[in-house]
């Protein structure tokens, strides 16, 4: 029994690595359950380039088959969390990011809001938040950041946003502190560039 539980679990596997060769390259204890994986999340409308590439990092790293699979799951239910919070039309570079929010500590609703609040693509916004969270800045303020400028603010204007913070921590200031401030600053530009000439500056603040 044992020989032809062996025997199964192998053509399962070779199936696998036929439909995605580079499975092959994945540990033969955790080929069949990882390829199972990307069966599902497939028929689930979830992307699965992300599912190969962490199994081959994995793989690569020398992990165990068992923690393979187990950060492919992982990753899995991370992906189905994002798409279920952004809505059935996220497109999957935005259920990538927004599983990579979702690992930095912000909340599926968090993500819904984002998807309420921004008429455009997400995986700026989504990445940024993930970015600035890596960056020391508490979660909660680095989500009230990014929402407050979602609204209004075009890509390019998150990512100089970004930049700005990571640059006002570098020079000393608390994380939390350099993420307010310049939000502040980048939504007061963004005021003074879409008033009339008599009611602002007429030029935009520069975080």
């Amino acid at each position: 029994m044992k020989r032809l539980a062996l025997l199964a679990v192998l053509m399962v596997a070779t199936r696998a690595a036929a439909q995605e060769p580079r499975l092959e390259r994945v540990d033969t204890a955790a080929r069949a359950p990882v390829a199972a994986l990307l069966d599902s999340a497939r028929a689930a409308g979830l992307p699965t380039e992300p599912l190969i590439q962490r199994a081959l990092e994995g793989t690569t790293r020398g992990a165990p088959a068992n923690r393979v699979i187990a950060a492919v799951r992982r990753l899995a239910a991370d992906l189905g969390r994002a798409r279920e919070a952004l809505g059935p039309s996220a497109a999957p570079p935005e259920i990538e990011a927004g599983a990579a929010a979702l690992r930095a500590g912000a909340s599926p609703s968090v993500l819904a809001q984002l998807r309420r609040a921004r008429h455009q693509p997400l995986m700026i916004p989504l990445a940024v938040l993930t970015d600035l969270v890596a960056s020391g800045v508490p979660v909660d303020s680095a989500t009230a950041a990014v929402l407050i400028l979602a609204r209004t603010a075009q890509d390019a204007d998150l990512v100089e946003f970004r930049r700005a913070v990571e640059r006002d921590i570098a020079l000393g200031a608390s994380p939390a502190s350099a993420a307010t401030d310049v939000a502040r600053a980048t939504l007061a530009g963004a005021t003074n560039v879409n008033s009339p000439p008599h009611m602002g500056s007429g030029r935009p603040r520069r975080p």
